[in-house]
C-alpha cells in the first residue's frame, strides 16, 4: 500500500511538473513573438496590462493547435498568435464584412511571419440597430474541428441572442475537449445596463450562458484583475482606457 501511494504521488508530481514546464515552454514561445518587430511600440506597451504570455499559457495554447481568433480587428493577438502557430499549428480569423472593420486586419496579414493565416468568411446578420450591427452567428466555417478558440474583449458587443448563436457556432467549430478562451471588460454581477458599463459584461452571466451553449466551465484566472478600476467607468474613458479589470474565462468542448 506505501509503495502504491509512493507512486501515486510521485505521479501526480510527475503531471504537475510537466505542466508547469509546458506553460513556460508556451510563455517563452509566445515572449519571443512579443518581442518581434513586427509589434509597434503601441503595441507593446499594452503587453502589461493584457500579459499575452501569461493569458496564453493559462488557456493552454501549444504551438501545433489549430485555432480561430473571433474578431480581431487590428490583430494585436493575431501579431503574436500567428508567429507562434505559423510553423507547427494554424491560425484561423475571422471577422466582420462592415466598414472600417472589413479591412483592419489586412496590414497586420501582410507583415513577416503573418503568411499562413486563413481567413474565414463571417456571416454577419442585417445591421438591426447601432448596438448590434456587425455581430451575427459567424456561420458555418466549414473547416476541420480546431483546437482552440479565443475571442478578447468582444463578448460585450453582442445582445443576448447573438452571444448564443455565436457560442453555438464556436462549440460546433470545435473538437471533443476544445477550448473556448475569452477575454473581456467587468461588469458588476447584476448591475443593470447603462451608458458608463455597456462595453463591460458580467462574467457570472458569461459563464452561465457559456454552460447553457453545452460547455463545461473549466477555469478562470484573477491574471488582469485591475484593483484601481472601481467598475463605474467606461472603459473608452483615459482613466482606465487600456487597464480596465479583465475577467479571463476557459471553457472546454465535453469529450
Amino acid at each position: 500500500m506505501r509503495r502504491l501511494l509512493t507512486l501515486m504521488t510521485l505521479s501526480v508530481l510527475f503531471t504537475a511538473l510537466s505542466t508547469n514546464l509546458f506553460a513556460q515552454g508556451i510563455q517563452q514561445d509566445v515572449q519571443s513573438a512579443m518581442a518581434s518587430a513586427i509589434r509597434t511600440a503601441e503595441d507593446k506597451a499594452r503587453d502589461q496590462y493584457r500579459k499575452p504570455d501569461e493569458v496564453l499559457a493559462f488557456f493552454g495554447l501549444e504551438d501545433d493547435m489549430r485555432v480561430i481568433e473571433i474578431w480581431p480587428f487590428g490583430g494585436w493577438y493575431t501579431k503574436i498568435l500567428g508567429p507562434v502557430l505559423r510553423d507547427n499549428g494554424m491560425l484561423y480569423t475571422t471577422q466582420p464584412d462592415l466598414g472600417s472593420y472589413s479591412d483592419a486586419l489586412e496590414p497586420t496579414l501582410q507583415l513577416p511571419d503573418m503568411d499562413r493565416v486563413v481567413k474565414l468568411d463571417y456571416n454577419s446578420r442585417a445591421r438591426t440597430s447601432d448596438r448590434d450591427m456587425w455581430i451575427g452567428p459567424g456561420g458555418d466555417w466549414s473547416i476541420e474541428p480546431v483546437d482552440m478558440v479565443l475571442t478578447f474583449q468582444n463578448y460585450h458587443n453582442m445582445n443576448y441572442d447573438d452571444r448564443m448563436a455565436l457560442n453555438e457556432t464556436i462549440y460546433n467549430a470545435l473538437k471533443p475537449g476544445g477550448i473556448y478562451g475569452i477575454v473581456d471588460h467587468t461588469r458588476r454581477h447584476n448591475e443593470p445596463g447603462a451608458r458608463f458599463n455597456g462595453r463591460r459584461v458580467d462574467p457570472v452571466l458569461a459563464i452561465k450562458e457559456i454552460q447553457d451553449s453545452g460547455f463545461i466551465f473549466e477555469d478562470y484566472s484573477d491574471l488582469l484583475y485591475m484593483p484601481d478600476d472601481q467598475l463605474t467607468l467606461e472603459v473608452g474613458l483615459p482613466e482606465v482606457s487600456g487597464k480596465s479589470d479583465r475577467f479571463v474565462l476557459k471553457f472546454r468542448k465535453p469529450e
